[in-house]
């Protein structure tokens, strides 16, 4: 993966702005990843909840909580989709470890971290995601190439 790659995270604007609802997109090929769940957020953000604000106006009143909500639901419903409507894989990242990489193959430190978690109900892997959201959105968590992982073995080599 490019530097772009390493570097991109989902990111929100600030919270109860003109752009509360959107995602932040940087340089560098990652664009197409946080369209499709840019899409899903603004779904979620529209069609979701009881409120008496217009949906236009609900989406600029979107708080912290909130976004996390909005891109825990996104990331859970293309992984479920993914996965055919009958499972979904997470992919995180674990503390480092130590070991010598397999004859002929490189190092690469985030590869070799990531910890794979499979569900089968939707609602089981979008509560973990929602409680491991950060996994996704700081800076420094490569959380768009986390869910591209996850999106793979979701879908399944296969497939």
């Amino acid at each position: 993966f490019t530097w772009e790659w390493a570097a991109a995270h989902f990111s929100f604007h600030q919270p109860h702005s003109h752009l509360a609802y959107a995602l932040q997109a940087a340089q560098g090929g990652t664009g197409a990843i946080l369209a499709a769940v840019q899409a899903h957020i603004i779904a979620y953000l529209l069609f979701t909840g009881e409120t008496e604000c217009t949906h236009l106006e609900r989406l600029c009143q979107v708080g912290r909580w909130e976004q996390g909500q909005a891109l825990a639901t996104a990331l859970a419903e293309t992984l479920w989709a993914a996965g055919g409507g009958g499972r979904a894989v997470v992919c995180l990242v674990t503390a480092p470890i130590s070991r010598m990489p397999w004859e002929g193959h490189r190092a690469s430190s985030f590869s070799e971290r990531v910890l794979l978690f499979q569900f089968s109900e939707k609602a089981a892997a979008q509560g973990f995601i929602s409680d491991h959201i950060n996994s996704f959105k700081d800076k420094g968590s490569h959380g768009v190439i986390l869910f591209l992982y996850s999106l793979l073995f979701s879908r399944t080599l296969e497939r």
